[in-house]
């Protein structure tokens, strides 16, 4: 079954005199996507994917008189997995600047690897959209809000990516889901060519894994895995290029006071991080249910945030005397603070957050309004 997905609602892929660039982790249905937003247009399409040898061939020459002679007669072309491609940064201008009439769209799974690339002979022309796995906010548009909350223990366990969503058994989402990991997860890192230990890099996000919602110790981790602190940093961040985590930085304007040289990072889907500790219990039976529904609601709210254009400053916010707030959200001289709690009965007002700052609000997210603030 086929979610609709935000932007098949408008033409945000579609801008024309742009190169529009989608990012997004691996299987989270980006080309598909693609597929079906220009199908819907009665136009000449060319659509090729980065493997493509003489594509890579063209586009990787930048050489100007052939890639505008090859391109000339469609309306509407695609590159799918551009980071693949060298000088892709450079072959798209060549278009974008030449073809000013035509749709140009450009995907990628690494940001590291697009972004350096397009970055410079894109500036000015380029409209970049970010795909994550499916939202709250999409399921909830098409199933309804009773749908979500009948579902939402399975989403905390197996996450939600597109395929995973699809699969009936409880066996066919394990089974996904392990061979995402294995296969998919860490496909783009090891391709560099000075990245081989990949047992380093799942032990690393296996430990990220289990310390959701807590700061981070860098000099902690790389003594874990006997890896340099630089290195372990290094890695973080190429994870997080890469789509499998999201770094978190603490909020301060109080240094003595409050904490900031750590950091948080969250899982982009659930079910990744539950396959990479092999951990698919139900939630009854698990002790770790507060990390996943901190990890989920982050997420969802990401996405909301994405998908809504909604623009502000995220970080966490805690004191050395043990206060803290899970999410906090800076805009228009505002801030939001809100608490995640799995369970109704151990509601507590942050009232040391609204007391340090007062332009600062405070809300707790339950079972009860989780809704509202993902949707």
């Amino acid at each position: 079954m086929w979610i609709n997905r935000i932007y098949e609602n408008d033409n945000a892929l579609l801008v024309k005199g742009k190169v529009n660039l989608l990012y997004g982790a691996r299987r989270v249905g980006k080309t598909e996507l693609i597929k079906r937003v220009v199908s819907e247009k009665n136009s000449l399409l060319y659509f090729g994917e980065g493997d493509d040898l003489e594509l890579r061939q063209l586009l990787g020459s930048t050489d100007k008189r052939r890639i505008l002679s090859a391109f000339m007669d469609y309306d509407v072309i695609v590159i799918d997995e551009a980071q693949r491609i060298n000088n892709i940064g450079l072959a798209l201008k060549i278009l974008v600047d030449n073809f000013t009439e035509k749709i140009i769209v450009a995907s990628g799974s690494s940001s590291f690897r697009l972004s350096s690339q397009v970055g410079a002979p894109l500036t000015g022309r380029s409209n970049t959209k970010m795909l994550y796995p499916i939202s709250i906010l999409e399921l909830k548009s098409q199933n309804g809000g009773m749908n979500v909350i009948q579902y939402l223990n399975q989403y905390l366990i197996y996450g939600m990516y597109p395929e995973s969503l699809s699969l009936q058994s409880v066996r066919q989402k394990e089974d996904y889901l392990i061979e995402l990991r294995n296969a998919y997860l860490l496909q783009d890192i090891l391709e560099l060519d000075n990245i081989r230990n990949a047992d380093k890099l799942f032990d690393l996000l296996k430990m990220l894994a289990f310390q959701i919602g807590q700061e981070v110790s860098l000099s902690e981790l790389g003594n874990a895995l006997n890896l340099a602190k630089q290195t372990i940093a290094r890695y973080l961040d190429l994870f997080e290029k890469a789509f499998i985590i999201k770094k978190l930085n603490g909020f301060s304007r109080n240094l003595r006071k409050e904490v900031t040289k750590t950091s948080r990072y969250y899982f982009y889907d659930n079910g990744i991080r539950n396959a990479l500790i092999n951990n698919f219990n139900p939630i009854e039976s698990r002790n770790d249910v507060g990390m996943l529904w901190e990890n989920f609601l982050v997420m969802e709210r990401l996405k909301w945030q994405e998908y809504s254009n909604f623009r502000c400053n995220n970080y966490f916010w805690r004191t050395y005397d043990q206060k803290e707030v899970d999410w906090v959200e800076e805009y228009a001289g505002k801030l939001m603070g809100y608490e995640f709690k799995w369970s109704p009965t151990k509601k507590k007002i942050q009232k040391t957050w609204l007391e340090t700052y007062d332009n600062a609000e405070f809300e707790i997210i339950s079972q009860d309004n989780f809704l509202n603030f993902v949707s």
